[in-house]
């Protein structure tokens, strides 16, 4: 079976069901063995610039041929059996339908299947989809199992909470946009209370007013394809707003960085792991403390 991947959380489901995909996205790093796979798409923004400087140019590029290209020629070369691609945001990865077309217009005998994740659910229905996809429906299901014991035995732990903090997630900082998707739902989950967002909407921008009327008991700054190093190097995009020592997460040192592109904004199985991290942001005496190498303070000098 010749599978294509053309976003990081397939990719990380491909292989978490015994395949190694012969084709990945300019973004599939994890598990490392897929940064050896040829790319199959490039994208047309700068990842190193600024949350400002991206957010112009994401807006330049949907005005004009899309964030994404499709590498054709590539494709044709690997001649997939099937292509998993997404339907979830046309920013974060390469949009079904230019991959639908590619397929069609090259003559490729492969299927195109599409993501669209909103929830652990839609997580889960995600991983089955693809295993009957690729011959693996019984991985599948071992994998799924897995998934939701842990799921249960977060929820079975904050269930002994005595209190149910309020969380914002930011997953954009230039302008400030609080995630949706699956965020909210894993949140309460996770014994907090996500009142900026319903379960499964879209990530929006807001108004930083919005953010401070809040006033979350938790922030957590977790920008879509950032890791903590260029979250770090955009952090005044936030901590420099009117406002932010004011906080009751500031004060009471309860702002955290995130690494949000491999533990937020990637809807794959290790946002079981994520929400084990949230857990642990919400009630730190229930849960233990995620690792240091995949979670900061918010403000740099209390890193």
């Amino acid at each position: 079976m010749r599978v294509v991947t053309l976003l990081p959380s397939a990719t990380e489901i491909v292989y978490a069901l015994g395949v190694e995909p012969v084709g990945v996205s300019h973004e599939c790093d994890y598990p490392p063995a897929a940064r050896e796979q040829p790319s199959v798409n490039r994208s047309r923004v700068d990842p190193e610039a600024s949350s400002s400087e991206i957010n112009e140019q994401v807006a330049e590029a949907e005005e004009a041929d899309g964030v994404y290209a499709v590498d054709r020629e590539t494709l044709a070369e690997l001649e997939p059996d099937v292509v998993v691609t997404q339907g979830v945001c046309d920013v974060c990865a390469v949009d079904h339908v230019l991959v639908a077309d590619a397929v069609a217009e090259l003559g490729l005998d492969a299927d195109v299947l599409t993501l669209d994740v909103h929830s652990l659910d839609g997580l889960f229905d995600s991983i089955h989809r693809v295993g009957a996809a690729i011959d693996r429906e019984e991985r599948a299901t071992e994998v799924v199992a897995n998934l939701r014991e842990r799921v249960a035995a977060v929820e079975t732990t904050a269930a002994r909470a005595d209190d149910t903090p309020s969380v914002a997630v930011l997953d954009w900082l230039d302008p400030v946009m609080v995630a949706g998707h699956w965020i909210p739902g894993m949140v309460e989950l996770a014994g907090g209370e996500y009142a900026m967002a319903e379960p499964g909407a879209h990530s929006r921008p807001r108004e930083w007013t919005e953010v401070r009327a809040y006033d979350p008991d938790v922030l957590v700054a977790a920008p879509c394809g950032f890791d903590v190093e260029q979250t770090r190097e955009n952090l005044a995009d936030v901590t420099e707003r009117p406002g932010f020592d004011d906080l009751g997460a500031v004060r009471d040192e309860r702002a955290y960085v995130v690494d949000g592109h491999h533990f937020v904004n990637r809807s794959g199985p290790r946002l079981v792991e994520t929400l084990e991290f949230l857990a642990a942001l919400c009630h730190p005496d229930l849960f233990d403390t995620p690792p240091r190498d995949a979670m900061v303070e918010l403000d740099p000098l209390r890193a």
